[in-house]
């Protein structure tokens, strides 16, 4: 069987937020990090690692209840590639592949995760969602990819090894444009639904 784990990159500090932390922010009652984090548990990967950073504390506790593990990275200020780094390093041995999924993008729905991981075909595949010919987030990465992202550095993410795998990257279309609605700024928070799968 295939085992799939997430990983929820939710180090960031929120400077164009500052001072509110935007992870901390309430939609529909409950935090943006915990939409996260519970979309993911719900996609069916396990296990899934939050990895914290800035105001860590607060960010564990709005993950209270939740079956998920914990990763603090204490060198979040070096970037996001550091948070990538912790969250491939806490994963257990055996796992085919990993969910990168952003803290900042409570949008995306289980539906959309579930529709990656039923299109990944196995260690060497890159799965991104496409709307509308656009590519968003969250990706899926096979774990032959974990080795050449460990050695990222500063605040860039995956995305420049998509470009050196394109072979390997798997398009999957949804109908949703929640792929690319993140938080930056208080505004954000309110974001309309332009586009929702059926």
């Amino acid at each position: 069987m295939t085992k799939i784990a997430g990983i929820v990159l939710a180090a960031g500090c929120s400077s164009r937020m500052a001072p509110r932390n935007k992870l901390l922010e309430s939609i529909g009652g409950e935090p943006v990090v915990r939409h996260v984090a519970a979309a993911a548990l719900a996609s069916g990967v396990l296990p899934v690692a939050v990895v914290t950073g800035h105001d860590a504390a607060r960010v564990a506790a709005a993950l209270g209840g939740l079956e998920v593990t914990v990763v603090a990275n204490p060198a979040y200020a070096g970037g996001l590639s550091t948070s990538l780094r912790a969250g491939l390093s806490a994963l257990p041995p055996a796992i085919d592949g990993a969910l990168i999924c952003l803290g900042d993008m409570p949008w995306v729905e289980v539906p959309v995760l579930r529709a990656l991981i039923a299109d990944f075909t196995g260690v060497s595949a890159v799965c991104v969602p496409v709307h509308q010919g656009r590519r968003g987030n969250p990706v899926l990465w096979g774990s032959s990819y974990f080795a050449e992202m460990m050695t990222l550095t500063g605040d860039v993410g995956a995305k420049p090894l998509m470009a050196r795998h394109q072979e390997h990257v798997i398009e999957v279309d949804v109908a949703t444009d929640s792929i690319f609605a993140d938080i930056d700024v208080p505004a954000d928070l309110t974001r309309p639904q332009r586009s929702s799968l059926a």
